[in-house]
């Protein structure tokens, strides 16, 4: 008799009646705690809605209904295609993803950790080694310029995403007044952005229950213009949501429900992307970070994510650390295994240090080793006839040797993972070699990579007209 299956590992967080019982809290937060919309337009929109009231104070309280109704109008998946048109992946009905970022200050150098302020340059040599690097899918607003003017520093910061890489584009405009025409010169660059997108803006709310001005008027412009959007809100557990992690996950839960509703009044089947960044407050260091029940979070909120069928944006697990050091790369392998072999969809924001303030190419590259490893843990193994190998072992017999048998012939280039960056070498050999540090060896790889990076057939095109654009709007009245 032949059996077939696969192993897949998988992590469940919540059960079935835990879903239920967090809906229910968000549910009963939103229709008696209500939310602040600081947004005029957006109050007029949940005003024509049956199912909300806007009180005169700004406040908004959304009954169920209307909840229920915007679960059921919005996609359950979007389709990512890169700049070339080319159909990249489905986010809400495929596995995980992961992406480089994002809005760093600051640039650390791969060889010596000096820490300067991120300029234009750094976005380009940024954004080409995530190009290069096979695991990252998408790449998000990697820094703020800081060697550029702020009238136009997201101009140039979405000009050399898109000049420097055909992969998709998670856009973070930091200057509100820049979203609109940030959007009109990727528009005048590639085309109809509504095609086949490629671009997803990123848009925050402000925790607690607060959806901001800056927040709505950048959904409804996105949406107006037929663009997916991520809709994701931070918290830091103990300031700005409840301290205990049951609170934190009900009211995000229940601000990323508000976000799904405006986006369904605003357009009825406007592709959403929601998901959280969770994480805790330390009140002694007056800093925040990702820890343990933070990332438990995460994968809590992908799983009501699952539950609604709304595509998820999650964690990337960066931030601790001084750099590619043993903090930070505890925190990567933490989100990475468990969003690998849980339900998160997309974690966009890898590479950031410093309490997120910095970015380092190191640990991008650090990071794209340990995906590549959680990824392979979470594609499990066959279990049937053939793989169980029976027959090689009643050949073999005791006290034999499979290293000639038919299998490891077959599979052993590809039957076990092997790193780009350390080599496995005996004891001997390390003390051979003057006893190499780890760190040493990925400082020089990090290096050789960057040094290969070349700009793509197109680059210099797109810079060039991408700056005729700039300077144009550059010398336009502002409102």
């Amino acid at each position: 008799m032949s059996l077939s299956s696969a192993v897949q590992p998988r992590l469940t967080v919540l059960s079935s009646n835990q879903i239920e019982q967090v809906h229910a809290y968000s549910l009963k937060i939103l229709a008696t705690v209500g939310i602040r919309v600081d947004s005029e337009k957006a109050r007029r929109v949940f005003a024509q809605a049956d199912g909300a009231q806007v009180r005169d104070d700004d406040r908004v309280f959304v009954q169920p209904e209307l909840v229920e109704w915007a679960i059921k109008t919005a996609p359950s998946s979007v389709d990512i295609y890169n700049r070339k048109g080319e159909f990249v992946f489905r986010l809400g009905d495929d596995r995980i993803r992961f992406g480089i970022g994002v809005t760093n200050l600051y640039y650390q150098d791969p060889q010596t950790d000096q820490v300067s302020p991120f300029t234009r340059k750094h976005m380009e040599t940024s954004v080409r080694l995530g190009e290069t690097l096979s695991n990252f899918d998408v790449i998000s607003t990697i820094g703020i310029l800081q060697d550029i003017s702020p009238e136009t520093a997201d101009l140039y910061a979405a000009l050399e995403m898109v000049a420097n890489t055909i992969k998709p584009l998670v856009i973070l405009v930091s200057d509100e007044k820049l979203f609109s025409p940030t959007l009109d010169l990727l528009e005048t660059l590639h085309g109809d952005l509504n095609a086949n997108p490629f671009i997803v803006p990123y848009v925050n709310p402000i925790t607690p229950l607060i959806l901001n001005k800056g927040a709505a008027d950048k959904m409804r412009e996105a949406i107006g213009r037929g663009l997916p959007v991520i809709y994701s809100n931070y918290s830091m557990a103990g300031m700005s949501t409840p301290i205990t992690s049951a609170g934190t996950l009900s009211l995000l839960n229940a601000e990323l429900l508000v976000g799904l509703v405006f986006s369904q009044l605003v357009k009825s089947g406007a592709p959403i992307i929601l998901g959280s960044l969770p994480a805790f407050f330390d009140m002694k260091t007056m800093l925040d970070y990702y820890e343990p029940q933070t990332f438990l979070i995460n994968l809590a909120c992908a799983e009501m994510m699952a539950h609604y069928r709304i595509p998820h944006c999650g964690t990337s697990g960066s931030g601790r650390g001084w750099g590619p050091d043993l903090s930070a790369s505890s925190d990567l392998w933490m989100n990475h295994l468990t969003s690998c072999i849980g339900k998160v969809g997309l974690a966009p924001f890898v590479g950031g240090s410093l309490g997120s303030k910095v970015f380092s190419a190191t640990s991008v590259v650090v990071a794209d080793e340990i995906i590549t490893e959680a990824l392979r843990f979470a594609q499990g193994f066959a279990l049937d006839d053939e793989t169980a190998a029976l027959n090689e072992i009643d050949v073999t017999g005791p006290g034999g040797s499979f290293l000639t048998s038919e299998l490891t012939l077959k599979l052993f280039r590809k039957a076990h993972y092997t790193s780009k960056i350390y080599p496995r070498i005996s004891l001997e050999k390390w003390e051979a070699s003057g006893r190499p540090q780890a760190i040493d060896l990925l400082r020089d790889h990090t290096q050789q990579l960057l040094a290969k990076l070349n700009p793509l057939d197109d680059s210099a095109d797109l810079v060039g007209r991408g700056e005729v654009f700039i300077r144009k709007f550059a010398v336009r009245p502002q409102e």
